[in-house]
């Protein structure tokens, strides 16, 4: 279970989350919408540990993470994808892969960095990578340098990297963002897949309502920094303050 406590953030006289409080189950999607500026990756940062809070706190599975580090909270079991892709340019697709599996292994087995330990168990690292790449469709590429991948290809590896990191709970900020019509469905159907393992927690960014309708067995709206609605897909969509806070400066410049 991962929960927030009047979670809240000011910068200088600007609350941009004002004390929000929410439970997330393992099984569930929750998807967070509201209009720009609402708060919602500041909400993703204040969780994931981007962002000190001003006050409130984090806990998974009964455990605050509030004054851990963004790396301790990874280690934790929150895994983060950003609406940028975050990967290592340089290194082959592989390799990328390869150093996530082997983040979670020597985090797993509180070693630090041993490099014999590291040579011993290189074949069952990159056999990890290789199970994890195939999963994504990406084997054909795993030669190929990052910096070389169209950017559908990029954001393909980044929940590669997440599924290595074996976190508790996965959390996409807008994970379709930037991506052709062609390459979205892609990455929405590695979330289906996610999604099928109940032990997991997923919350997910996402303005196109479409996808929030589909994938989402919650919702939650921000709105100004605060929770203004949180409960069933289509009820929360329905409702009139969600109808004037999201679709409000719509209907205005229709």
């Amino acid at each position: 279970m991962l929960e927030t406590h009047n979670l809240t953030v000011r910068f200088g006289g600007h609350v941009a989350v004002n004390a929000v409080s929410c439970r997330f189950a393992p099984g569930t999607l929750t998807a967070i919408v509201g209009p720009n500026g609402a708060g919602k990756t500041t909400y993703f940062n204040l969780i994931s540990g981007q962002l000190p809070a001003s006050e409130g706190s984090v806990h998974l599975n009964d455990r605050e993470l509030t004054r851990l580090s963004a790396s301790a909270r990874t280690r934790a079991g929150l895994g983060r994808a950003f609406q940028l892709t975050n990967l290592f340019p340089n290194l082959s697709v592989l390799e990328n892969v390869r150093l996530a599996v082997q983040a979670t292994k020597e985090g797993a087995h509180r070693r630090g960095l041993n490099l014999w330990s590291i040579w011993s168990d290189h074949a069952a690292l990159t056999q990890r990578a290789l199970d994890i790449l195939q999963s994504v469709s990406m084997t054909a590429q795993q030669d190929a340098p990052v910096a070389s991948l169209p950017h559908g290809d990029q954001r393909k590896l980044e929940v590669a990297l997440l599924m290595a990191l074996e976190p508790s709970v996965y959390m996409f900020d807008e994970p379709t963002a930037g991506m052709s019509h062609d390459e979205a469905p892609v990455i929405l159907d590695l979330i289906r897949q996610l999604k099928k393992d109940k032990t997991k927690t997923i919350l997910l960014v996402e303005h196109k309502m479409d996808v929030v309708r589909e994938l989402a067995d919650r919702i939650i709206v921000l709105h100004n920094g605060s929770l203004v609605a949180d409960g069933d897909p289509t009820e929360v969509i329905a409702s009139p303050i969600v109808q004037e806070a999201y679709l409000g400066k719509a209907r205005q410049a229709v």
